[in-house]
């Protein structure tokens, strides 16, 4: 038998009263469809009597009026929890409601767990599989090549050397038909080993052989295709790597998101990336609220100049505050970590970092590894563009320095070893900007702290 669809309906005094009950008693009696109450949101045009009695008597539901002339968010929430609800259904129009009222009430019901619905949309709450037997957390973002894959290995790193014996669990748009675990524990993965999976046919870059390559622990390559507004996905076979990350001998799981796409899994915490390059309304508006919300844990990357103002992160910093104040939030620039030493060669470094932020890559390396960058491409997702740059610079070095993204191995490894290059990966650790900010580290182990008590709780 169908499951009850409970309802509670938005609607507001420039539509007669009349109007207003006919359309609430059309969705009543709709099969499956209960209207548990209503929210009056504003207008006074058709509005002659603006009691409370009086709407709920005439709509035959309990019906609760803001309390000033803005959109009562916080109300239809307490509704939501108040009776359990499980749709809300939007009768209001303009001017009432314009683009951004309604996506800032979009986001709030979708933190609920609820859908919102009108007469010609319907949002849903991502899926979330509750099939985790151990401990988990998420990390996801709000959008690609803010760096998902390089904090996830720094989370991974860091818990599995604290003994947390981690997996992580990747879905990307290259993944593996059916999951794929690669034991980054015992494998020895270099340059050779990856350039043959990828004659193989494997997409050797995924998500999941980087985390494998720089954390040196166990992940499991997954597939998604399609991402959603909200961050849904149209297929994926993430499930079935959950299931497979139960089987296996780690103690905690890390599920990584892709692109601004959500990791279909119930897990017990979250860490939310903010790339702060991003326009700052993907951010602020649409459902980039509803992605910040998430996160038990906020970092915010790429906060460096040319790519982001110091104005920018601080109006960043204060949304994130508004609208997720229990969160802990941490800005942070990426700097590169060869994974073997460099020094003392001439380099061609290849990454997937803006042009603009080249200079302050080059001469971190140069100073922190004591190599000679002798060239750069930015141009690792662009497969031409990357070859007629490592031309350039091919007979004058003796390393390939590159980061483990797109065509790094189909192009950029073999490229490099055919040159008689050796070919050394690169990692990109995240580093607070100043000292004023919570140690990151201490931040992620108390986020892990506190999912494995979560997990504890449950199964208690």
């Amino acid at each position: 038998m169908k499951a009850l669809n409970k309802m509670l309906c938005l609607v507001d005094g420039e539509h007669y009263l009349p109007v207003t009950q006919e359309a609430i008693d059309t969705l009543n009696n709709l099969e499956h469809i209960d209207i548990a109450g209503a929210v009056f949101i504003g207008g006074t045009e058709k509005l002659r009597d603006d009691s409370e009695d009086t709407y709920s008597e005439k709509l035959g539901v309990p019906v609760q009026f803001a309390k000033d002339k803005d959109i009562p968010y916080d109300i239809i929430v307490d509704m939501i929890r108040e009776y359990d609800v499980d749709t809300v259904f939007d009768l209001s129009d303009e001017p009432i409601l314009d683009y951004p009222k309604r996506f800032k009430i979009a986001c709030k019901v979708l933190n609920e767990g609820v859908t919102y619905e009108g007469p010609d949309f319907k949002f849903e709450p991502t899926t979330q599989y509750d099939v985790m037997e151990k401990p988990s957390m998420t990390i996801l973002g709000t959008g690609k090549r803010i760096g998902k894959t390089a904090v996830s290995g720094f989370v991974s790193r860091l818990i599995d050397k604290k003994g947390y014996n981690p997996c992580v669990i990747a879905m990307g748009r290259g993944g593996p038909e059916e999951p794929e675990i690669v034991h980054g524990e015992k494998l020895k993965i270099n340059a050779e080993f990856l350039l043959e999976q990828s004659e193989k046919g494997v997409h050797a870059a995924s998500d999941h052989w980087e985390d494998a390559l720089m954390s040196r622990i166990l992940t499991i390559g997954c597939r998604r295709c399609g991402g959603g507004m909200a961050g849904e996905v149209f297929l994926t076979n993430m499930k079935k790597g959950a299931k497979l990350a139960n089987s296996v001998e780690s103690e905690f799981a890390i599920f990584e998101g892709s692109g601004a796409a959500i990791p279909p899994i119930k897990t017990d915490k979250r860490i939310t990336l903010i790339g702060a390059n991003q326009p700052i309304e993907n951010l602020t508006t649409y459902f980039g609220p509803y992605r910040v919300t998430l996160g038990d844990l906020v970092i915010l990357t790429m906060c460096e100049e040319p790519m982001c103002s110091a104005e920018k992160i601080k109006e960043i910093e204060e949304f994130v505050d508004e609208v997720n104040p229990d969160a802990t939030v941490i800005s942070t620039v990426f700097r590169p970590k060869p994974l073997d030493d460099i020094s003392g060669k001439n380099v061609l470094f290849a990454t997937t970092a803006p042009e603009d932020v080249k200079d302050k890559l080059v001469d971190y390396l140069e100073r922190n590894f004591g190599c000679k960058v002798v060239g750069t491409t930015a141009h690792l997702s662009n497969r031409p563009l990357l070859r007629e740059d490592m031309k350039k610079y091919m007979d004058k070095s003796d390393v390939m320095l590159t980061e483990l993204k797109a065509a790094a191995v189909d192009v950029a490894t073999k490229d490099a070893i055919a040159a008689g290059l050796d070919v050394v990966y690169c990692d990109n650790i995240p580093v607070p900007i100043n000292d004023s900010y919570p140690d990151l580290s201490d931040s992620i182990i108390k986020l892990v702290d506190s999912a494995i008590d979560n997990f504890n709780k449950k199964s208690e």
